[in-house]
């Protein structure tokens, strides 16, 4: 299983990397005056890097992230406050969630949402029959948590904190609490960020989009519309590799971020879309064969948390591209441009692949 999982995860970045050469043309050759930076860019200092951790961390016995899993959570903690100083944090697209260190920049929620997995891997392995009793689950659980959405709601990152609440939520429950503590878990989650919405205009109108996409087509809509055009002109087959229009004439917002899906689609078809999708659905497969078959609940819950993660954001970011859901800036794992997100990511999949080999 782990040298099938780690074929698969070659063949999504190779597939990623041909889909942002092609998403990215337009856009760098206006910033940087070449064609192929921003795919050379993710190739240097997001797949490289990230493939190193990769092979480091299978190597690694996985038990051995279970007694720094504190301190991996403080230290990733500790990098959410920074964003908060005024010559570290970055505002970037209504959001001050990067840190920049001057040669490098960086998004701690990526680091977060590992360390917070191997944490509650740790933590809830530990639990067994105590989840059931609210004073020892639910509640500390519960306290952890707000923690962390805080700091994400003084950012504010309400599409990572959705996917946090995923993740948190899905582990809680494969963990073994009652399913009407995990429910009230999500309910409490889901009202936050709705409620955190409700007040926000920016992000009350991505909302209200998603039930009347034709209410604001040149303002709030135009993303989402634009998205929705260019997988519609798709058809089946697709224009053909490298002939979105939608890209080419500027008309789609964030071409090598959260639209890449419209993008990919376009040039595609829906026959690339559905591909995209089984690739998907054979890493989630593979995923849960290996937790199914981990040899201890530690490794389970590892693997399920990073599963979790990866699936999340991967039909977050469809949902959004294709009106399902509300646009939240989460990109398509292994095919957005983004480093630090595929370096966590790919990262993560190392401890996975641990993990199988361990079965």
């Amino acid at each position: 299983m782990a040298k099938r999982l780690f074929w698969l995860i070659l063949l999504l970045l190779g597939f990623g990397l041909i889909v942002l050469s092609s998403a990215s043309v337009v856009q760098a050759t206006k910033q940087f005056g070449v064609s192929d930076y921003y795919w050379k860019h993710q190739l240097l200092f997001g797949i490289f890097p990230g493939l190193v951790l990769l092979l480091l961390f299978r190597r690694i016995d996985y038990r051995r992230w279970r007694p720094i899993a504190l301190p991996l959570l403080f230290t990733a903690l500790a990098l959410m406050v920074l964003v908060f100083v005024p010559s570290l944090g970055m505002h970037l697209k209504g959001a001050t969630s990067w840190l920049n260190f001057g040669v490098f920049t960086f998004q701690p929620a990526e680091v977060l949402k590992l360390a917070l997995i191997v944490y509650l891997a740790a933590w809830l392995g530990e639990r067994g029959d105590r989840l059931k009793n609210w004073q020892l689950g639910l509640l500390p659980f519960a306290l952890i948590m707000s923690f962390v959405a805080l700091l994400l709601l003084l950012q504010p990152d309400l599409g990572t904190l959705g996917i946090v609440a995923i993740i948190a939520g899905g582990m809680y429950f494969t963990a073994g609490a009652p399913l009407k503590q995990a429910g009230i878990v999500l309910a409490i989650l889901v009202v936050l960020i709705v409620g955190v919405a409700a007040v926000s205009p920016e992000q009350r109108s991505r909302i209200t989009t998603v039930f009347n996409p034709s209410a604001d087509t040149r303002g709030s809509g135009w993303q989402l519309n634009q998205s929705l055009i260019a997988i519609g002109s798709g058809g089946i087959w697709g224009v053909g590799y490298g002939q979105s229009t939608q890209t080419q004439y500027g008309f789609l917002p964030e071409p090598i971020g959260d639209s890449i899906f419209a993008v990919l689609v376009e040039e595609l078809g829906w026959a690339g879309g559905i591909f995209t999708i089984v690739l998907f659905g054979t890493l989630a497969t593979f995923m849960m064969t290996i937790a199914r078959r981990a040899r201890d609940g530690f490794g389970a819950l590892l693997t399920s948390g990073i599963c979790l993660w990866i699936m999340s954001q991967a039909l977050v970011n469809m949902a959004a591209v294709t009106g399902i859901g509300p646009l939240t800036g989460i990109p398509l794992p292994f095919i957005s441009y983004g480093g630090t997100s595929m370096v966590a990511m790919l990262a993560g999949l190392g401890v996975v692949l641990n993990v199988a080999e361990h079965t």
